[in-house]
């Protein structure tokens, strides 16, 4: 690696960029082999443009990232922070020129703190490392978005991710109490707190979670914790229709439960995860409803809830009998994307939340758009909360089908904005969504944030062209 960084060509900007910031950083830490460089040029998000980077580098301290940007800003040179890069947006697709600045190293656990419930982490840190991590004092760190043995922390707060058990536990932003954020121009600001309540001044937390490394680098995050909860049982529903299935979302939400895991997978879904791991999950079904409960009574709750799915036409209900049960039927709800890739080989994975209440009308909706562009769009969603993840399986080499696959995510977000919801509930805006934003929050919101956008960062170094 040393050898063809060493060998790789360079033109007069990019050898001095690398010379300047080899001045602050060790050898092993900055790439600038075209064929290693370009390995880090985008993320998992289809249909989003993606630059050539100058350089890629890796510091593993704050004081290597302050170097970067203190460079980045004197020679003018665009920085993309980078995760795990498992985003479905765009967000951390390189542009031209540009240093990547992968944050991958700084993966220490600084602290676990039982008294305050926290936990202090670089950026780096893998979301299910920190599970387990907290998970041996007692505690534990809710959000688990379906990449967590993979995807980040620094990743997570980014794009303000969301996971599974959101319906209960709410998105990464209701877990970061503070954050050490290097600026553009290099300076260190820590923002929030680690007390559990705290309100002094503008919450600038909550502004750097999502912001998609548009205002500055995070390099330590303060997060909150809670107490284990008991191990959860999971039930399955099976019903004659995607909108009988949502009845029963709505009936459950109705009725004051608590769950704390309400996924839904449609008839396509459930073939997929079938074709990939052969689960046995019944290809019948036009819609299979997966309910949670980690209360100290589990079964009771469950009975409960299989009441009212019943009520709502579910032709089946089956409770998992133990945690190994319950397990199995996760996984197959965290095999969903990786199915519906299997399909045709390429897919586009929208993000649009909608209100509980318009659940199955975004679910009808979403099949008269997949019979409109004759195309296979399988739907998984986190019902509980009403974000769904319709997923459109096309052939990339095919023309054709690839411009009837971006009209039809299109439509899809259109129809969600139609029904009172979001573009995105959890993947961020990136650049596969940046007109969308623009629809969304109008011109004035687009004014607002662009003026944030400038306080932050004057000179539109860092991540440009995302958002907005």
């Amino acid at each position: 690696m040393i050898m063809s960084r060493i060998e790789a060509p360079r033109d007069e900007v990019t050898g001095n960029l690398v010379d300047r910031l080899l001045a602050g950083l060790p050898t092993e830490a900055v790439l600038i082999d075209p064929d290693v460089t370009a390995s880090y040029a985008n993320d998992m998000a289809s249909f989003c443009e993606a630059g050539t980077p100058a350089v890629v580098v890796l510091p593993r301290t704050v004081e290597q990232v302050q170097h970067v940007m203190r460079i980045a800003t004197e020679l003018r040179v665009p920085v993309v922070p980078q995760g795990a890069r498992t985003g479905l947006s765009g967000a951390a697709n390189a542009s031209d020129g540009c240093i990547v600045l992968s944050l991958v190293k700084m993966d220490r656990i600084l602290e676990i703190n039982p008294v305050d419930r926290i936990a202090v982490v670089e950026p780096g840190v893998i979301n299910a490392t920190l599970s387990r991590a907290v998970n041996e004092h007692g505690l534990c760190y809710p959000p688990d978005p379906s990449s967590w043995e993979m995807c980040t922390i620094g990743g997570n707060i980014g794009t303000a991710s969301g996971g599974l058990c959101c319906v209960k536990y709410g998105v990464t932003a209701e877990y970061v109490l503070g954050l050490d954020v290097v600026l553009a121009d290099g300076r260190l600001m820590t923002t929030g707190r680690r007390t559990a309540k705290g309100v002094a001044g503008y919450d600038l937390t909550r502004l750097f979670v999502g912001s998609e490394g548009s205002l500055g680098i995070v390099v330590r995050a303060t997060l909150a914790l809670k107490p284990q909860p008991p191990g959860q049982l999971v039930l399955a529903a099976e019903f004659p229709s995607a909108r009988a299935a949502c009845d029963a979302v709505v009936k459950v939400m109705e009725g004051g439960h608590v769950p704390s895991l309400l996924e839904l997978m449609d008839r396509t879904t459930v073939k997929a995860v079938n074709e990939l791991a052969h689960m046995g999950l019944p290809e019948t079904t036009e819609a299979l409803l997966l309910a949670a409960f980690d209360t100290h009574d589990p079964a009771a709750n469950l009975a409960a809830v299989g009441a009212l799915c019943e009520a709502a036409g579910a032709t089946q209900v089956v409770p998992a009998e133990d945690a190994a049960e319950s397990e199995l039927l996760l996984q197959a709800r965290r095999l969903a994307l990786v199915a519906l890739e299997a399909v045709k080989g390429t897919t586009m994975i929208d993000d649009v939340c909608v209100p509980r209440s318009r659940l199955g009308d975004m679910l009808e909706g979403i099949e008269r758009v997949a019979d409109k562009y004759a195309l296979t769009i399988g739907v998984c969603a986190h019902a509980g909360d009403g974000n769904t993840h319709p997923t459109v399986c096309f052939d990339a080499s095919d023309p054709e089908e690839s411009r009837r696959a971006r009209e039809s995510f299109d439509e899809i977000m259109a129809l969600g904005l139609e029904l009172g919801g979001t573009i995105t509930g959890e993947h961020g805006v990136g650049v596969l969504k940046k007109e969308w934003l623009a629809r969304e929050i109008g011109p004035v919101g687009v004014e607002m944030q662009r003026a944030i956008k400038a306080a932050f960062d004057p000179l539109g170094l860092l991540n440009p062209g995302k958002l907005f």
